[in-house]
């Protein structure tokens, strides 16, 4: 059987397969700490440029997509959505229970289950859902570093990958489809990235790019007609230049050799200005969970892993 024909199959059985939680266990459960790239990286606040890409790429998969239209709040509360979600992810990494917070991820997921537009079944905590949830997370920390903070050498790289296997055995979800190498996971990115589909998630959950900012309701139109162009100006080149080809393609959104050149002094401009940000007080540097880990740790993260490639 081919690995598309076997992902296929596997992902219509649409049976949560998760570890069993043994509380009396004398090992210790496997943690990331002040020494990984990914508590450097992960929680840097340059990571709010990537939000789209994560939230977007791993919608497009139409079994993750139909889960969010129907169990989730997306479409009247998108920011109350990411503030319930996110928190728990972030405390997967760096919370000093980190197993507890994956649980917690992990059975927020239970009951999610439907069926798509082909009338097979989904479950969220499928293994192939769930990992590709999860390889969102991982390619974010990659990309966005690689992009606007600093260039990662291929030896970085591959220790946030496996670094990303700790982490994912934090949730308690089976690793059966999760890639052992990081050219296995490259090669099983691009896999994915061919499945995309134009999910009416997807599709709304851009709308404001294709669209503009919407309006607040308390400022005059002639004023945020002034005040919204620089920012959709960004939207559209910065934003969108962080997603993936394809789903700029099946979303819709334009782009052009010109954007590109744009998007790519930008993150050039990121880059360099990289000691700049790391003279930043902590609290600006990271979002609260990753601040109050490093100093509960007592370690500055400042002065950490920050020679580029060449």
């Amino acid at each position: 059987m081919s690995v598309n024909q076997d992902y296929e199959r596997a992902i219509r059985e649409a049976e949560p397969v998760i570890a069993a939680d043994d509380p009396d266990s004398a090992l210790p459960s496997p943690r990331l700490g002040a020494d990984s790239l990914i508590w450097k990286f992960y929680g840097d606040s340059r990571g709010v440029l990537g939000f789209q890409r994560l939230a977007g790429t791993e919608n497009c998969i139409e079994q993750l997509g139909q889960a969010v239209l129907d169990h989730s709040v997306i479409f009247d509360d998108f920011l109350g959505r990411a503030k319930r979600t996110g928190p728990p992810v972030m405390k997967t990494v760096y919370s000093t229970e980190p197993q507890k917070w994956g649980r917690t991820v992990r059975d927020f997921h239970r009951n999610i289950k439907g069926e798509i537009s082909d009338g097979s079944r989904y479950h969220a905590l499928n293994p192939e859902l769930f990992y590709w949830a999860h390889a969102t997370f991982v390619d974010q920390v990659l990309y966005i570093t690689d992009t606007f903070i600093r260039r990662l050498s291929y030896a970085e790289k591959v220790q946030i990958f496996e670094e990303s296997k700790v982490w994912y055995e934090l949730y308690g979800v089976s690793a059966r489809s999760q890639p052992q190498t990081y050219e296995e996971f490259l090669a099983y990115w691009d896999d994915m990235l061919n499945r995309f589909i134009p999910h009416q998630t997807v599709v709304y959950a851009t709308g404001y790019i294709r669209q503009g900012l919407p309006r607040p309701k308390k400022v005059p139109a002639p004023v945020w007609n002034v005040v919204s162009a620089p920012l959709n100006a960004f939207l559209r080149t910065v934003i969108v230049g962080t997603l993936p080809q394809q789903m700029r393609d099946v979303c819709g959104l334009e782009w052009n050799d010109k954007r590109e050149r744009n998007f790519q002094r930008f993150a050039r401009i990121m880059r360099t200005l990289n000691p700049v940000f790391n003279r930043l007080p902590l609290r600006w540097l990271y979002v609260p969970w990753a601040y109050r880990a490093w100093q509960e740790v007592g370690v500055d993260p400042r002065p950490l892993h920050n020679t580029p490639a060449a």
